[in-house]
């Protein structure tokens, strides 16, 4: 071979490498926000909708006249309030896009009663029947990786739908979203992660965090300036806490205030190894890629052999970091050909999932006989 067809060829090999590179960092990319589960009913208010898609970490919506108005667990989430609120969606289709995730049935019975309960409670103010206060404010509890945000986030655009919210945004605030160190400084902050939830659902992960308990601990303020903006806007201020099992029953009986206002618990349970393997090869159906029969029965055996503690794991977590790492064996795979197909780029082999478990490392392909 020639130094000129030498050179040929190595650009060939560039060009391909970056295709490979390029494709897995996009599919990557996807899968932080969007990992959990079906695809759901395409959105009434939107161009060019999704296709169904799953419980997800922390998944903005998009649509006309909208934007996404969560934070990432420090409370600085943009205020809404000056910016048009976006039209309420069907109940049907919020419906449809819950029942389309992946688990979740006591969960989705408990979201069907309370839709049912605020319906019948609205048709007796029209009618001019009494009503009873209704508390809307909820515990979810679970481990990682359930669906807690996702579950909150379709809350918040249900109450919206349902006339109670007159945004149905999230925003979602942990301790360090809503806790200052000083005195005073709390009160302040907690109350511009309120401010912005407005119209929306605050949505405090580990909740119990806050009651550290200690002398000089301000999160009781933070708990109480909380308990003051849902009476002032229990109009329009809806409350999630969310955090482990048996924690977060601790946590809000050990206040009365708490214990009068949270009323409602759904408990988020861990995946079966069976709901994580649907999850995975619905990741593999929303990125183009075809999982060989032999390699699906190493991956569910590769779910089954990390998921021995479902804390650690992280569940859907847990199966979005495993899809990870048989992606970086298949580009690694792919890189060593000289040739890379269409077919080749989104086949997911038994190499690649036996690689990602570190017991063999991918082949690479041999190197061309010398012309």
């Amino acid at each position: 071979m020639d130094r000129k067809q030498a050179s040929k060829k190595d650009e060939i090999i560039l060009r391909q490498l970056e295709v490979i590179r390029t494709m897995t960092e996009n599919s990557l990319s996807r899968m932080g926000a969007d990992f959990w589960g079906a695809p759901a009913a395409p959105r009434q208010d939107t161009e060019d909708a999704p296709t169904p898609a799953a419980p997800q970490a922390d998944r903005p919506r998009s649509g006309k006249g909208e934007t996404a108005a969560s934070s990432t667990g420090n409370g600085t989430a943009e205020s809404p309030a000056a910016e048009t609120p976006p039209p309420p969606e069907k109940i049907e289709d919020l419906q449809a896009e819950l029942e389309g995730y992946i688990g979740l049935a006591s969960v989705k019975r408990e979201v069907k009663n309370l839709i049912n309960m605020v319906t019948v409670h609205k048709m007796r103010r029209e009618q001019g029947l009494p009503a009873a206060d209704l508390s809307l404010h909820m515990v979810f509890s679970g481990n990682p990786g359930t669906g807690k945000t996702t579950v909150a986030r379709i809350m918040a655009r249900i109450y919206h739908s349902l006339g109670i919210l007159s945004r149905g945004h999230l925003v979602e605030v942990d301790r360090s979203g809503l806790v200052a160190g000083y005195v005073g400084q709390t009160a302040l902050k907690t109350k511009k992660a309120v401010d912005s939830a407005l119209g929306g659902v605050l949505f405090i992960d580990e909740a119990y965090a806050l009651n550290g308990g200690a002398e000089n601990d301000f999160g009781q303020e933070a708990i109480d300036t909380i308990l003051k903006a849902m009476e002032d806007h229990r109009d329009d201020l809806v409350v999630i806490a969310a955090g482990y099992d048996g924690l977060m029953e601790r946590f809000i009986h050990s206040n009365p205030g708490l214990e009068s206002r949270f009323n409602r618990f759904l408990h988020f349970a861990d995946y079966t190894p069976d709901e994580m393997m649907k999850i995975f090869q619905i990741q593999c159906q929303k990125g183009c890629y075809t999982l060989e029969p032999e390699a699906a029965e190493l991956v569910r055996d590769f779910i089954a052999q990390e998921n021995t503690d479902p804390v650690s794991f992280g569940n859907a977590r847990g199966v979005r970091n495993i899809f990870e790492q048989i992606l970086v064996n298949q580009a690694n795979r792919l890189a060593a050909m000289e040739q890379v197909t269409r077919e080749d780029l989104m086949s997911i082999t038994p190499a690649d999932v036996q690689a990602a478990r570190g017991l063999e490392a991918s082949p690479a392909a041999e190197p061309a006989p010398p012309q």
